[in-house]
């Protein structure tokens, strides 16, 4: 067996949302795989520098686009300057997700009494953004007759979750548009797929993880005791987006500690 099956030498690669947390990780671990360079996107230019400058240090490439996936616009200038600056992009992870780049300023109130910009903040950045970023790669990827898409998102777009129903209809539209996708441009060698997660310690949820009584609670539900790491979820990302796994498309995949069962 090839030992290097999971390098990802020639291969230029955007991670959206990767200023912390998951998408800084799966940064790093593209990096320490050989990527040619590594796009590391965030709404906060100054996140993105940080993790851009990890990845130099490591000697590898990188650049640092501040950028709201949520705006078609900025997105096509994102991919168009990496584009032209590192080459075509090869490898596309959406990772930016959850409440958005400003979740303090998210409503939380039971969906029914939310006001629809309340669900717009979801759908948005959940759905809006995977749908813009993948528009804007695909067409040189299609060119190039390669490409690995893979999607972040969530248990709760797998089996539902109360009190986040329209998070939950966001990352499933998410998750359903990476096997449309995958069924559309299977022809051109582009494989998608989703990754979904459970509880993983970020800073976005450090206020449930650091809480001893309400971790306790929420890990009986788990079959291994432990909230997730982003090296979990870099780990499934880098062999999805690897020619380990140039067979395999349209497919989600639970990275969750057990929380659920897949079929």
């Amino acid at each position: 067996m090839d030992q290097q099956i999971l390098s990802l030498q020639g291969r230029v690669c955007l991670v959206t949302g990767a200023g912390q947390g998951i998408g800084r990780q799966v940064a790093l671990h593209f990096a320490s795989s050989g990527a040619d360079a590594v796009v590391v996107n965030d709404f906060h230019q100054d996140r993105a520098d940080d993790v851009a400058e990890e990845i130099k240090a490591m000697g590898g490439q990188a650049m640092a686009i501040a950028a709201d996936v949520t705006d078609r616009a900025s997105v096509d200038e994102m991919v168009s300057k990496a584009s032209r600056e590192l080459g075509t992009i090869g490898v596309l992870v959406n990772n930016a997700g959850n409440m958005g780049a400003k979740p303090d300023e998210v409503e939380m109130a039971p969906f029914w009494t939310a006001s629809t910009e309340t669900w717009d903040a979801f759908l948005a950045v959940n759905l809006y953004g995977v749908l813009n970023c993948t528009s804007a790669v695909i067409p040189g990827m299609i060119e190039d007759k390669s490409g690995r898409l893979v999607t972040i998102v969530s248990d709760a777009g797998r089996v539902g979750e109360s009190g986040l129903e329209i998070y939950s209809a966001a990352k499933a539209g998410a998750a359903g548009f990476m096997r449309g996708v995958a069924r559309s441009m299977g022809r051109y060698g582009i494989t998608a797929n989703s990754v979904a997660i459970a509880t993983t310690r970020t800073p976005g949820v450090a206020d449930v993880t650091e809480d001893a009584e309400r971790a306790k609670r929420m890990l009986s539900q788990y079959t291994i005791r432990r909230f997730g790491e982003p090296e979990d979820v870099a780990n499934m990302a880098l062999f999805l987006a690897s020619d380990a796994a140039s067979w395999i498309t349209g497919q989600t995949y639970p990275v969750n500690g057990g929380f659920s069962f897949n079929l």
